[in-house]
């Protein structure tokens, strides 16, 4: 046996004996076939100190119905129009926003609008709808969602911002066969754009 293949050896042994278990040291044989099976069970989650076991944290129940299968704030809202086997078609639509200027908001730049959509007060969807009449249009719109149905075609949509529901206005131009529906949108930081 060479001098090569002794010093390889013991090299092994060396690597062997750090990768090999603490544990394992009281009760360690010096032939490398026990430490073979060691270090196939080594990976990297095993460099390092022993990391210590965290407690598993266990979600509160809610007292309530022990039947139901969730609550009602886990579903997001609009999910009740979903019907994924309805197999009317979608119609193509488009969302565009629109902001109230006057001359001196674009000649002498006095108010602090820009055209960017946070200085917009109100939303355009406009949805094409051939072969429809303005009598077979079922329109449904909530905070976040706009619920539109005919015997062709059925969009649920949900909007980028909330609206203001009760108040909005829809006009179907038959020569165009387009619903265009203008909703003003209520956000939470408004007050400070249009201040």
């Amino acid at each position: 046996m060479d001098l090569d293949s002794v010093s390889q050896f013991s090299s092994l042994q060396a690597l062997a004996k750090l990768l090999a278990d603490p544990q394992e040291e009281d009760n360690e044989d010096n032939d490398l076939g026990s430490h073979s099976s060691t270090v196939s069970a080594v990976g990297p989650g095993n460099i390092g100190p022993a990391k210590k076991a965290e407690p598993t944290v266990t979600p509160d129940v809610k007292s309530g119905n022990s039947k139901d299968i969730w609550n009602t704030e886990e579903v997001p809202e609009g999910s009740e129009f979903d019907d994924i086997w309805d197999p009317r078609e979608q119609p193509e639509y488009e969302i565009l926003f629109k902001q109230q200027v006057g001359a001196e908001d674009i000649f002498l730049g006095m108010s602090r609008k820009d055209p960017s959509t946070a200085c917009c007060e109100d939303m355009l969807i406009k949805i094409k709808l051939p072969d429809t009449r303005s009598s077979d249009i079922t329109l449904d719109i909530q905070d976040k969602i706009l619920d539109l149905r005919t015997p062709k075609k059925k969009l649920l949509l949900h909007l980028p911002h909330p609206v203001d529901s009760k108040n909005g206005k829809a006009c179907f131009i038959s020569e165009k066969e387009t619903l265009e529906v203008t909703l003003r949108m209520k956000r939470e930081f408004d007050f400070i754009n249009f201040a």
